[in-house]
């Protein structure tokens, strides 16, 4: 079977999360991953993990490890999700996606597999849009020989597919209000599922951050014997705290920190990256070296997180600002850009995030908000996201597409004598379209616009 049909078969998979107005939602459970990869043979188990979840920061810094792995020689799988334009994002082998003839495989064997044991009556369904995607990656790593792979928590953690492998290490990156919905309505709460990918008598990577989440991943870790590794001594000093490239000391060495994702609160997860990395060669035996630290993080690519790009003599930035959490990143990114410069924001976002709190701290350092339509059952209501932007007393305009979108910011932006900068942010459906528009330079001409 090709890529082609692979592809509609999986987007015609409704997320377990959403199956629309009436139907039931999905029990979660690692029952049926269990029993799906006992039927591929256990992958799972033929390559040593690292499992990282958490709110914000889990992809980059599983990013950034995968590659420090790679530049140390390592055969390197990293496995991470959402993805930005094409589902092959997903899976990587040495920071290469994988190509669409060896996806679409998978894709069938794995689907094929699931098929058989619905029709066998060992499982009561076929298994969710994650759930099959999480099989093709364990069996794709597998049978590459990968020698290690790192794993980015889908959601939660406790009842993550992710969560079926027996990892060598667990990281936790920083603990926010996301998906209230299924993880709980607190802090404290949501830290208690982000804490299941913990093993009795493991290790947990993490760094201080909410007082709610400090307290309850020490409780868990105190009750599962878990050994803490802080990643503190790797994150910069005070006063190097605003650059962009620092020296931290590392196994012994000293090592200038310099990646391509921007932000200070990239800092926090870079010091988790490297810590896991010590952690791997300090306790696991792998062969890392301080220089092979430097250069993975020199070398690491992960799109959409601040990325700037310039088009058309105007500044992009692109940035999947997904929760609240993610807006406050943003918002103090921006003090980087002069204020007066004309500042436009492109903007959408899904329908269970907080719209107005985001609103609240994006919107007001825009001089134009537009809005854009996006490609999900999932989607905020345009109306109210029109509404949330006049609750901030923000000048706002709904746009007909994310193309049509680009254009009228562009010509918004284009049309001031100082050059701007242009944030296209919020949901990844967003910013993915986006990229994929302004990298093909396929911008569309919108007709009706004044000259």
């Amino acid at each position: 079977m090709s890529y082609t049909a692979a592809i509609d078969q999986l987007n015609a998979m409704v997320p377990e999360l959403y199956t629309g107005s009436g139907q039931p939602r999905r029990k979660f459970s690692l029952d049926e991953i269990r029993i799906l990869l006992d039927a591929l043979g256990n992958p799972h188990h033929r390559f040593p993990s690292v499992l990282i979840a958490g709110t914000n920061g889990k992809g980059s810094t599983a990013a950034t490890l995968a590659s420090i792995l790679t530049a140390s020689g390592l055969r390197t799988g990293l496995y991470t999700s959402p993805h930005l334009a094409r589902v092959n994002e997903r899976m990587r082998l040495d920071r290469v996606e994988i190509a669409d003839a060896a996806f679409a495989a998978l894709y069938f064997r794995v689907h094929d597999a699931a098929q058989q044991l619905v029709l066998d009556g060992r499982l009561p369904q076929l298994p969710s849009f994650f759930e099959i995607l999480t099989a093709q990656a364990f069996l794709y790593f597998a049978e590459a020989e990968v020698e290690i792979a790192v794993l980015e928590v889908g959601m939660g953690g406790r009842l993550d597919a992710t969560n079926i492998v027996d990892p060598l290490l667990s990281v936790i990156t920083d603990i926010s209000l996301d998906h209230t919905e299924w993880l709980g309505s607190t802090i404290a709460a949501i830290t208690r599922e982000k804490a299941g990918i913990l093993r009795r008598g493991g290790t947990m990577i993490t760094l201080p951050q909410h007082p709610e989440a400090n307290q309850a991943l020490g409780k868990v870790a105190a009750e599962l014997d878990v050994r803490g590794v802080s990643a503190v001594p790797y994150m910069p000093s005070l006063g190097a705290s605003t650059l962009s490239a620092y020296s931290v000391e590392v196994l012994g060495a000293a090592i200038e920190v310099d990646s391509p994702l921007a932000g200070a609160h990239q800092h926090r997860n870079l010091a988790l990256a490297i810590a896991t990395a010590v952690e791997l060669t300090t306790h696991h035996g792998f062969p890392i070296t301080p220089a092979a630290i430097a250069d993975g993080i020199r070398q690491t690519r992960w799109p959409a997180r601040l990325e700037h790009m310039q088009r058309n003599g105007v500044d992009w930035i692109l940035d999947v600002a997904h929760n609240p959490a993610g807006a406050w990143a943003l918002r103090a990114a921006m003090s980087a850009f002069p204020g007066e410069h004309p500042r436009t924001l492109i903007f959408s976002c899904l329908r269970d995030k907080p719209v107005a709190e985001m609103a609240q701290i994006l919107f007001p350092l825009f001089d134009q908000v537009i809005l854009a339509p996006i490609h999900t059952a999932r989607a905020a209501a345009l109306d109210d996201l029109l509404a949330a932007a006049h609750s901030t007393g923000t000048p706002a305009v709904a746009a007909e597409s994310v193309a049509a979108a680009l254009q009228l910011a562009l010509h918004r932006v284009g049309s001031q004598p100082n050059a701007g900068v242009i944030v296209v942010s919020g949901s990844v459906y967003l910013v993915g379209e986006a990229r994929t528009l302004l990298l093909e330079d396929k911008l569309l001409i919108v007709k009706g616009l004044d000259a």
